[in-house]
């Protein structure tokens, strides 16, 4: 079977039990509807509010937005599918939802990288703060994350689906993703997705060694401040966007720079779940639980709710 021929994929199905297969839906439900209100109220919030009308949560906005897109590229069609019975994914379908997944991944770094900038000029250079961080360099740097990530997501769809396909059209994932496609294709050579990957690699690894050097200076100028306090707020901002960085590029790696084999694994298809749905869901909580602003003006606003005429009534 070739590429003009196939004209729908196969997702993985997790189970052939029915009652299984509900659970599964329902997880992912819950899973996707708490991903969705956090994201939600973060972008309300930070919309509503002009104190946080700054540079750091206009980042932590845009951040919501794409782990928005990112979620819901991926899991409601899995919900759909666990719902209906069926696991089949038309071949557009698949081309848009993996450039979608590529598209909003790719920026999303940008945005982590942008988030690690932002925070080393706040710090490092807080006299110059205002100047450096102003509203129009945000934007270019949101603007280039965007672009970077569009890059990489016609890069990757088009490299891919280049490709001729033939033979089994079953996907051992629950969604389009490159590793899980290459392994349906019967072309030997690999040359276009093989460059995008590398460049997608680079283009990672350039956005983490900028981060790690921001966290470098950021750390080295805090160790310097004798005040404990300043020490406590420093690292409880910057460790979990760390840990963030971390997590999201460690299970991307791992996902694409792991060994090509025919077999399939249930390791695969968990590091796929984990890059795709835990930091969308865990994101608005690691940078929001501590974050007193943000806990200071949903309090507000829940208090404007419980005391407005209309609820009294």
């Amino acid at each position: 079977m070739n590429q003009t021929r196939m004209m729908e994929f196969l997702l993985v199905r997790f189970t052939d039990n029915q009652m299984l297969l509900g659970l599964h839906a329902v997880l992912f439900s819950l899973i996707y509807l708490v991903a969705m209100l956090e994201n939600f109220i973060i972008i309300f919030l930070t919309i509503l509010d002009q104190h946080l009308h700054t540079p750091m949560y206009f980042f932590l906005r845009h951040l919501s937005f794409l782990d928005l897109c990112l979620i819901s590229a991926t899991v409601p069609k899995s919900i759909l599918n666990s719902i209906t019975f069926t696991n089949s994914i038309s071949f557009l379908g698949c081309v848009l939802q993996l450039f979608l997944v590529v598209l909003m991944a790719g920026s999303e770094i940008g945005i982590l990288t942008a988030m690690s900038y932002d925070r080393y000029v706040a710090i490092c250079r807080p006299l110059h703060y205002k100047a450096v961080m102003s509203k129009g360099a945000c934007v270019q740097l949101m603007a280039v994350s965007w672009l970077n990530g569009g890059a990489l997501g016609i890069l990757y769809s088009a490299g891919t689906f280049s490709l001729n396909f033939c033979g089994s059209n079953k996907i051992h994932q629950f969604f389009c993703d490159v590793p899980a496609l290459l392994k349906l294709t019967c072309s030997e050579k690999h040359a276009t997705i093989d460059a995008s990957v590398a460049i997608g690699v680079c283009y990672a690894f350039s956005c983490l060694a900028c981060i790690v050097i921001s966290y470098g200076y950021i750390f080295s100028t805090v160790l310097k401040i004798p005040s404990r306090e300043n020490h406590s707020k420093a690292f409880s901002t910057c460790l979990p966007h760390l840990i963030v960085v971390s997590v999201f590029l460690l299970t991307g790696a791992v996902a694409y720079l792991k060994p090509a084999s025919d077999e399939h694994s249930l390791l695969d298809l968990l590091v796929s779940i984990f890059y795709s749905m835990v930091p969308p869901t865990l994101n608005p909580v690691i940078y929001c639980l501590r974050n007193k602003d943000i806990k200071s003006v949903l309090g507000k606003v829940l208090r404007n709710v419980k005391s407005s005429p209309v609820i009294e009534r």
